[in-house]
């Protein structure tokens, strides 16, 4: 067997959230492992009656049209037209394919397809009491500068929510995908603080309501300098709390750069906890640990766990993580201590958002929702 398998799942009353992690475990050629892993993750839909809400392909340029086609030809019954965000990184330890990640839903509603300009950009699931929206890979024309692209992608984004009369102050997480990162992510920040300015998410007499996020140097295999994923919670309403300082770590907009630390948001099944991308960065948001490999690491999963820690899930709550290191020697470094982790992780390969960060980890956690 050349993949590993993770399902985490969380019951409520009301639906089932799943939580998919797939990685290789060899070189074997691209194909097969596509075709190992899709057809596993198919089993896990079918076993479990559930519909993907999200889902997530990180891997080298070389094998995302293999990757493509083997996925269309498993996939018969449970594609429904949205395409999965490519993310294209280095290759690592693991081959040119790092893994996929996908997150599910088992309900008696399945979710609807949402179209942007005529194209199939997400899903939106109904259950009751509540109404959840995913988009995925979001981004604008490729002719236009780095900045362009990312206002008209958050723009393109803000229109997808107005179909189902929301708006950012619904969101309580997104992703955003930045192809050349170190060249231009000050600009980036520049770009969403103002967007979010604009929308009335931060400054004077505001809640602060910025999403939790994570900004990496991953870019979409279609090219663009920016994408972006999100998930909002339409219903119930005002169902999310942006956590901006959480853990050993301020504010992260003190020093620019617009998302919160982490939030927590009611989901289908319970209550979910977003860690936004978290790096080896102190209170005052310096880095740490410059030049120091496992120093870098070992802090920011401390950091990570800070998180979790203040906001009253563990280790074992944690049903999706990705590990985002600057090169294989720091993946080899992250590799030593993740099993003792016993997080499901994804681990790429790419650019993190400052020269001196060698390393940067996101989570996801859930608690179920209590009973009456």
């Amino acid at each position: 067997m050349t993949v590993e398998l993770d399902t985490r799942s969380v019951e409520s009353s009301v639906a089932t959230e799943i939580y998919i992690s797939a990685t290789s475990k060899d070189d074997a050629p691209p194909q097969g492992q596509a075709q190992e892993i899709f057809s596993r993750i198919l089993d896990v839909l079918h076993s479990k009656n559930a519909y993907i809400l999200q889902e997530r392909v990180f891997a080298t340029m070389d094998v995302m049209e293999t990757i493509l086609r083997v996925r269309s030809e498993v996939y018969t019954d449970v594609d429904d037209g949205v395409a999965p965000s490519l993310l294209v990184g280095k290759e690592g330890m693991s081959g040119p394919i790092a893994g996929i990640q996908v997150y599910a839903i088992s309900s008696d509603s399945r979710p609807e397809v949402v179209n942007l300009q005529g194209t199939p950009c997400g899903r939106i699931l109904h259950v009751p009491g509540g109404a959840y929206l995913t988009l995925s890979s979001i981004s604008a024309a490729q002719s236009v500068q780095a900045t362009e692209q990312a206002k008209a992608t958050l723009e393109k984004a803000e229109s997808a929510l107005k179909q189902f009369d929301a708006d950012f102050l619904s969101v309580p997480r997104t992703w955003m995908w930045l192809g050349d990162i170190l060249s231009w992510y000050d600009d980036f920040n520049r770009v969403r603080t103002k967007f979010f300015a604009d929308r009335g998410l931060i400054g004077e007499g505001t809640r602060q309501s910025m999403p939790a996020s994570t900004g990496i140097g991953l870019r979409c295999a279609d090219g663009s300098k920016c994408a972006m994923d999100l998930i909002a919670v339409l219903q119930p309403p005002d169902s999310t709390q942006y956590l901006q300082a959480v853990g050993k770590q301020q504010c992260a907009l003190e020093y620019g750069s617009a998302f919160s630390r982490a939030s927590r948001a009611i989901t289908p099944a319970g209550q979910t906890i977003f860690v936004s991308g978290t790096a080896s960065i102190d209170a005052s948001g310096a880095t740490t640990n410059i030049g120091d490999g496992p120093g870098q690491v070992n802090a920011t999963i401390e950091n990570v766990r800070a998180v979790l820690r203040d906001t009253q899930t563990a280790d074992e709550d944690v049903v999706q993580a990705v590990a985002y290191c600057k090169t294989t020697e720091v993946e080899k470094i992250f590799n030593d201590v993740k099993g003792k982790l016993g997080w499901p992780c994804v681990t790429v390969i790419c650019d993190i958002c400052r020269p001196d960060l060698l390393f940067e980890m996101e989570a996801t956690a859930m608690t179920p929702a209590k009973s009456e």
